[in-house]
């Protein structure tokens, strides 16, 4: 397992660069009190990671890491602890930037607003992720990149209907009372996502033949 996840990221070893120009960006806005880019850097986590899938797939990967102890359950379950660390990580640092540069620019730390944020942006890339990688586990990176943006196309379509013709006061204010245990119910919601869309890729990568 630990060398499935090393494999991973050594692949992606050439992106930290990128990653550690957008922190630097990131920063400079911040400090320039400009656009707020932070729930970018998590994202873009995502999408190195995907990235590793074209590698395996170019380099024979899966047909090989079959055949290891365990292999199948390996290498997805990998896939998956390696992405959430890089976006756990990503988080962090951008969290502790964050409390840098509002301390430069205001003397004080909104710690709520920063923490909300960085919840906020956990919550909203492993949703992505829940949703991405049983996809690519089906039908491959290039497919599912076309059926990925459909589904986003088609949600967006589907939000603007909602706002523009549907009144949604109701579920605020019914959900009002739920507003101190937010994160709580964000974090078990977040689990039972991921824990779903890893039994859905490790189902799907069980019964795919190389």
């Amino acid at each position: 397992m630990l060398g499935f996840i090393k494999k991973d990221l050594l692949m992606i070893k050439s992106n930290f660069k990128l990653l550690g120009i957008l922190l630097i960006l990131y920063t400079v806005l911040g400090l320039l009190e400009k656009t707020d880019i932070s729930f970018i850097l998590p994202f873009m986590s995502v999408m190195i990671m995907i990235s590793t899938f074209s590698y395996d797939n170019y380099n024979k990967w899966d047909a090989y890491s079959i055949s290891l102890p365990n292999g199948r359950k390996n290498s997805v379950k990998s896939k998956y602890i390696a992405t959430i660390l890089m976006i756990i990580l990503i988080s962090i640092i951008t969290t502790i930037l964050s409390f840098i540069v509002s301390y430069t620019n205001t003397k004080s730390i909104n710690y709520e607003q920063i923490l909300v944020s960085m919840f906020g942006s956990i919550f909203g890339t492993l949703l992505v992720l829940t949703f991405m990688y049983p996809i690519i586990y089906k039908l491959g990176v290039e497919k599912a990149r076309i059926s990925i943006f459909l589904i986003i196309f088609g949600l967006v379509i589907i939000g603007g209907f909602l706002i523009q013709y549907v009144d949604l006061s109701f579920i605020t204010k019914s959900l009002s009372f739920l507003e101190n245990y937010l994160i709580i119910i964000l974090a078990i919601i977040t689990i039972i996502m991921v824990y779903t869309s890893y039994k859905i890729s490790e189902k799907i990568f069980n019964k795919k033949e190389f």
